[in-house]
């Protein structure tokens, strides 16, 4: 997918860190071939702090504040295990800021893993509208603590930024917040497709024609509406839809039962393949957890699917854990891919690199022409992990295993 030279002119893709690789393939997909780094200078002061240039032609006197007349900047936005998140929200704020006042017409902050969704609501009603009733428990629990998702919306408003996109945001109370804030301007992208195709295509499970053996798992009921319509994008009519239930029962320990509102009980599903979602994943504990209780039909695969891996030294000790068996994420946290790190979890993991469904998504936006691919990732899967024949890097390949 490559945009024309005309239009790719119009449109300047920049990150938080001029050697970020997701931002590098996200512009490159969009046409963009200059380096990031030959764009925007990230320039430090003596005292640490941070005053980022876009570079110009240093004999150019005439056009002084007008580098960026007319143009979309897009930010790419991703985690690193070198800077903060403090830090990459600050130059956010900053590069959002210069772009504006070198006549940018539009800043979009392409930020796959939202920063600050964690704290998606405040110690009193007003701050946090949920899609539950919230108790005095429920409201206790942030006493004394910032709605910081609230401050980080108003903060990129104020800096510049006209549009947000993100990826899979778990939180009814940030997509509210920042829909509001950019007046509609806000796009939650969520990846049906991009599982749906891996899962009909490759090999991971283990099911009939028609979903015979296959059962697909919500975590709990917040899960609930992802999973159906994975279910519904699946179009497997003899597949199964179980829902669990975890109740905390202190700060980091829960208990996991079948829901009462569960659409499948455990009956007849002894030895199917389990495919269990969520958006995102940190210490490992409650997948673990999920995927141990679900032991109970003797699942002959059993499959986590993560739309944010955050590859945390406890998490990956505790998901080593035979109950799980692979893991399928996003590299919406581009250091997932280092296996280096991954360690022992190199063995039961495959990444779906999705730097070119993102700048679809943002041609589609920014309503520039293109040719679109219909499924638009990349599979990055380690040698160690057992499934592996050759390597299969593009999505149109995955058929070819069957062939092997």
């Amino acid at each position: 997918m490559t945009l024309s030279t005309k239009q790719s002119s119009n449109v300047v893709v920049v990150s938080n860190s001029s050697d970020n690789p997701f931002a590098i393939d996200v512009a490159y997909a969009m046409g963009q071939h200059d380096d990031i780094a030959d764009i925007i200078s990230m320039k430090q002061f003596m005292n640490s702090e941070f005053c980022p240039r876009f570079i110009s032609d240093e004999s150019d006197f005439e056009n002084i504040g007008f580098k960026l007349k007319g143009k979309s900047v897009v930010i790419v936005s991703t985690g690193s295990l070198v800077k903060s998140r403090q830090e990459l929200a600050m130059t956010n704020l900053i590069i959002a800021r210069a772009a504006k006042e070198n006549g940018a017409a539009r800043v979009i902050l392409v930020e796959p893993d939202l920063f600050y969704s964690a704290q998606d609501r405040g110690p009193s009603k007003d701050l946090g509208e949920t899609s539950f009733d919230r108790d005095i428990n429920d409201i206790k629990k942030f006493d004394g603590q910032p709605f910081t998702a609230k401050l980080y919306a108003q903060m990129l408003k104020l800096s510049g930024v006209d549009t947000v996109m993100t990826i899979h945001n778990h939180s009814d109370s940030v997509q509210k917040i920042f829909t509001e804030v950019f007046n509609g301007d806000f796009h939650n992208l969520i990846p049906y497709e991009i599982y749906s195709h891996y899962l009909l295509n490759s090999n991971i499970l283990d099911y009939g024609e028609d979903g015979e053996g296959l059962v697909l798992c919500a975590p709990d009921k917040g899960a609930r509406s992802f999973v159906q319509k994975m279910f519904n994008t699946l179009g497997l009519s003899k597949a199964k839809f179980i829902m669990l239930d975890k109740e905390r029962t202190a700060e980091r320990k829960v208990e996991i039962t079948l829901h009462k509102e569960s659409e499948h009980t455990f009956d007849g599903l002894d030895g199917a393949s389990i495919i269990l979602f969520d958006d995102m994943v940190r210490t490992g504990s409650t997948v673990v957890k999920s995927c141990q209780f679900l032991q109970k039909i003797n699942p002959e695969r059993m499959v986590f699917a993560v739309s944010h891996f955050y590859a945390s030294e406890e998490g990956r000790q505790k998901m080593a854990h035979p109950a799980l068996g692979e893991i399928l994420t996003l590299n919406t946290l581009p250091t997932i891919l280092n296996r280096d790190v991954q360690g022992r979890l190199r063995k039961k993991m495959v990444v779906l690199k999705v730097e070119k469904w993102l700048a679809q998504e943002l041609c589609n936006i920014l309503d520039l022409p293109q040719s679109p691919e219909q499924n638009p990732y990349k599979i990055d899967m380690s040698s160690k992990n057992p499934r592996f024949k050759r390597k299969i890097w593009f999505s149109e390949e995955l058929h070819e295993l069957k062939k092997v």
